[in-house]
């Protein structure tokens, strides 16, 4: 998918925080008009709604679809590798990968569609096939999945894009440079009308039209970033479509801007446009209302607000070719969400689609199990702070995450107790203070020890996966 080229993929690291650190800025202190300067954008405040969100869904979805394989090697993303780029497990980039000699893409192209078949003609395969899409079944489920914002893919570094853009591609013909359903207006319109924020993803950093590579390593990731006036150009128009079109509650970039480009001028001109948006930190300049580490393990409360982007199985675009043990089990998901929260981030989670729109059934079936999680155990989420600390353990060796709501504590159990006793190691709370478990009406016991939490559960544990105690008053 994603990543900036200069570090290939290099995971981000900042700082711990106290939690007085973590909470939004003031909305009074933000001007009434935004000015295209550094000063002036850094006074842009977090909406609350994002810091509230937690969970987005994110969407990978475009001509990548069509053929929708890659090979199953690097299932840790370790994108310093050499050879990562050759065997690239993200399907996004077929394009790219296809035209690594050696690589099992390749090969995979030439048996399924041979030597000379252009990747561009995919695109009246994915038109056809994208005709048979409802954007409101797709809204649905990831409103059931527990969501709060989606993201979609609207031009990846192919540069196909999902919205009839009036931007000209000067390089593809005019029947391949855009889908002929509006689908970035159309899932717009769908997951607004239940309840989500519409966020949009665009590639600025690559497009393969532009500057074809491919790129064979890391070090020729910045040769093949598009540098011209002429693609600075193409999208400072391109991305002001979508902010004047589309009024994004999040515009995502990908991998860099480029200087030409004005990204300043950008984003003053979408908090202007949409007050309450959010821009990641791909824009190539100092400002950003979140940090954005990809398949990424965070070990402390960071005070800048991040989120964490990765998808259910090894890949953000569709693979054929994963199935169960490539995907995320509900369990780790669960937990992976939990922790993510703890550490003052959000989970942007990917679902990959086939080009005709299904959602693989391995993901669905992972949709549904955190959207049961959430129905249960949600408050433990949603509107959450960090604690003073995010990570704890019991008695009985189970990983404990914590989270805070006013003067309320979250205690997530990350797995199902062996008895109907448990202590939290490190966790002093006021005395009186009232527990329940979340998905049980009647309080729990329980007394301090020293500075352990004793908690008495019910013998029949709500739900599965992992079990939450609300500590009301607990400091």
């Amino acid at each position: 998918m994603l990543m900036r080229p200069a570090d290939l993929l290099r995971k981000i690291v900042l700082g711990a925080a106290l939690p007085a650190l973590l909470l939004p800025h003031s909305w009074a202190q933000a001007p009434s008009h935004y000015q295209p300067t550094l000063e002036s954008l850094n006074q842009h405040p977090l909406p609350q709604w994002y810091g509230d969100a937690k969970l987005g869904i994110f969407i990978h979805w475009g001509l990548y679809s069509v053929p929708g394989w890659a090979t199953l090697q690097h299932p840790s993303h370790d994108f310093g590798n050499p050879d990562y780029l050759k065997y690239n497990p993200y399907a996004e980039w077929y394009y790219n990968t296809m035209r690594i000699d050696g690589s099992p893409t390749q090969a995979y192209h030439r048996e399924h569609y041979g030597v000379d078949y252009n990747y561009y003609n995919f695109a009246p395969i994915f038109d056809r096939e994208s005709q048979k899409w409802n954007p409101d079944q797709w809204a649905k489920v990831f409103r059931d999945a527990g969501a709060k914002y989606v993201v979609l893919t609207t031009k990846h570094h192919e540069g196909f894009t999902l919205w009839p853009s009036s931007t000209p591609n000067p390089t593809l013909p005019k029947d391949r440079q855009h889908a002929t359903r509006d689908i970035v207006g159309e899932l717009s319109k769908s997951v607004r009308a239940q309840g989500m924020r519409m966020g949009l993803y665009y590639s600025g950093g690559y497009d393969w039209t532009f500057v074809p590579g491919p790129i064979r390593t890391s070090a020729d990731g910045p040769k093949v970033e598009p540098k011209t006036q002429a693609y600075g150009d193409y999208v400072f128009a391109q991305i002001h479509e979508l902010i004047d079109r589309y009024h994004p509650a999040v515009l995502w970039n990908d991998i860099a801007w480029p200087q030409t480009g004005r990204a300043l001028q950008v984003m003053a001109d979408y908090y202007n446009a949409i007050p309450d948006g959010v821009v990641d930190d791909r824009f190539s300049v100092p400002h950003a209302d979140f940090t954005s580490p990809e398949y990424s393990n965070v070990s402390e409360i960071r005070a800048k607000k991040w989120e964490e982007c990765r998808g259910l199985g090894r890949s953000f675009g569709y693979n054929r070719a994963e199935g169960e043990a490539e995907t995320i089990a509900p369990d780790k998901l669960i937990y992976m969400l939990a922790d993510i929260v703890s550490k003052n981030g959000n989970l942007l989670l990917d679902v990959g689609p086939e080009a005709d729109g299904t959602i693989p059934p391995v993901q669905m079936e992972r949709l549904r199990a955190l959207g049961a999680w959430l129905s249960q155990n949600g408050d433990a989420i949603y509107g959450t702070h960090p604690w003073t600390h995010a990570e704890g353990k019991t008695d009985q060796g189970i990983d404990v995450r914590f989270t805070r709501k006013g003067s309320d504590l979250f205690v997530i159990l990350l797995g199902k107790p062996t008895s109907s006793s448990i202590t939290v190691k490190d966790v002093s709370v006021r005395p009186s203070s009232p527990a329940y478990l979340l998905g049980v009406k009647a309080p729990i016991t329980w007394s301090q020890h020293g500075s352990d939490l004793k908690l008495n559960l019910p013998a029949a544990l709500p739900g599965q996966y992992a079990y939450v105690v609300r500590v009301k008053a607990a400091a």
